[in-house]
C-alpha cells in the first residue's frame, strides 16, 4: 500500500524560545499550555528537529522541504540521516495523495483486520471463512492464509500473539480458536494441515447458554485471553492451565471491545453499545463493579486500543468519533451521571 504526498501551503516552524521576528519569549496557546497530557507533550517533543536544524529557519520561521533535505545530504547533524523527530517535523508538512492501493480481493467482505506490534504483519478476516496475514516488509505478499472452521456468520476479531507465533480468531460463538502462524507452511486448512485448537469460553458455572464472541485479545505475555461476548460479559482463559478463569458481568449490553491495559495484566478495558468504556481492576472484583467508567459516545463503543501504559488508550464508536482517554481522570459507577465529569477527552470525528 503506498500513498503519494502533496505538500501543505505552509511551512513554520518557530524556534524554541523565540517569536517570529527573533526576539521574546514564544507566547504559548493558553489551552495547550494548560493541557497537561503527557501524550501531547511526548508527541510534540518527538516531532520537533533537532539542533542541528533549528538554525535553518529564516526571520518568519520558515523552513524549505528542500532545504532540510539538502542539508541531510550533507550531513548537517552529524549522524547522515534525519533522526525520528526530523522525519515526523519533515512529514507533518504533507498529507496523502493518489491513493489508497488495492492490495487483495476477496469473494467476501473484510470484517476486521490489524496490524502486528511492530508493523511488520498485517492481518485480515473475511466472512467467508478466511484469513490472511500480509507481510508489509514484503511488498504486503501474503504469508499465511488460514481457512477457519465451525464459524457462525463471519470472523469477528483475530489477535496475534506478542511473538508472532500464534493467531486466535472467533466468531459469534462460544469458542475462540488458535492457530500456530510461525512455521513455515503458507496455507493453513482447519483440522487438515494444522490443528486449530478451540477454547470453549462457555465453560463456567454461571452459564448456561450459548453467546457470540466479538473481541479477543492476547495479554502482553502470551500467557492470558480476554474476550468480549453478546452476553455482556468479559471472559478470561488461562492458556497455560488450559480453562477460563474469569466471568464478569460487565455492561447493560453487547460488549464490542476489550483489551489488557498494560504488561501486568491487572487492567482491563472494555466498551459496549451501552455507550460507555469501562476499566476493570482484577484485583479488586469482589464488588463486581468497575474500578471506572468513561461517557462520552454517544452510541455504541466498537473498538478500544491501549497505549500499553495503565493510563491512556483510545475508542471509536457509532457515532463516527474516536476519543483518546485518560483513566486517571475516569468517574467511579457512583458519579458516573453527573454532569462534572472531569475528563479529559480529545476527539477526532469522521467527518474533520
Amino acid at each position: 500500500m503506498g500513498y503519494g504526498m502533496s505538500r501543505l501551503e505552509d511551512e513554520y516552524y518557530e524556534p524554541e524560545g523565540q517569536n517570529t521576528d527573533g526576539s521574546g519569549s514564544v507566547q504559548v496557546n493558553n489551552e495547550f499550555a494548560e493541557l497537561h497530557n503527557d501524550i501531547f507533550h511526548m508527541t510534540r517533543m518527538r516531532s520537533r528537529l533537532t539542533e542541528s536544524y533549528k538554525s535553518m529557519g529564516t526571520n518568519r520561521g520558515i523552513i524549505s522541504t528542500a532545504k532540510l533535505l539538502s542539508q541531510r545530504e550533507i550531513d548537517c547533524s552529524g549522524k547522515r540521516m534525519f533522526s525520528s523527530g526530523d522525519r515526523a517535523f519533515v512529514l507533518g508538512r504533507y498529507v496523502p495523495m493518489n491513493g489508497p492501493q488495492l492490495l487483495d480481493r476477496m469473494d467476501s467482505r473484510a470484517y476486521v483486520s490489524q496490524f502486528s506490534a511492530d508493523g511488520t504483519l498485517f492481518v485480515a478476516g473475511f466472512q467467508g471463512s478466511h484469513i490472511r496475514i500480509y507481510d508489509a516488509d514484503r511488498g504486503w505478499s501474503i504469508h499465511k492464509d488460514i481457512h477457519a472452521r465451525c464459524l457462525r456468520w463471519t470472523i469477528s476479531d483475530v489477535s496475534l500473539s506478542p511473538d508472532q507465533r500464534y493467531l486466535a480468531y472467533s466468531s459469534l460463538a462460544p469458542i475462540v480458536h488458535i492457530v500456530n502462524v510461525g512455521n513455515a507452511a503458507r496455507e493453513s486448512y482447519a483440522n487438515v494441515t494444522d490443528i486449530h485448537d478451540g477454547l470453549d469460553f462457555s465453560q463456567h458455572e454461571d452459564v448456561q447458554y450459548s453467546f457470540g464472541i466479538f473481541s479477543v485479545k492476547f495479554s502482553s505475555d502470551g500467557r492470558e485471553l480476554v474476550a468480549g461476548s453478546n452476553d455482556e460479559s468479559i471472559y478470561v482463559y488461562d492458556l497455560h492451565a488450559n480453562k477460563l478463569t474469569l466471568r464478569l458481568p460487565a455492561h447493560t449490553s453487547d460488549v464490542n471491545t476489550v483489551a489488557f491495559a498494560d504488561e501486568t495484566g491487572h487492567l482491563i478495558y472494555s466498551g459496549s453499545d451501552d455507550t460507555l468504556c469501562k476499566v476493570w481492576d482484577r484485583r479488586c472484583l469482589s464488588t463486581g463493579q468497575a474500578a471506572g467508567v468513561l461517557t462520552g459516545h454517544l452510541h455504541g463503543v466498537t473498538h478500544i486500543d491501549s497505549r500499553g501504559d495503565g493510563r491512556s488508550f483510545i475508542s471509536n464508536g457509532k457515532d463516527q468519533a474516536i476519543k483518546l482517554w485518560d483513566v486517571r481522570k475516569m468517574t467511579s459507577n457512583a458519579d458516573r451521571r453527573s454532569p462534572k465529569l472531569g475528563l479529559q477527552i480529545f476527539e477526532v470525528s469522521a467527518a474533520a
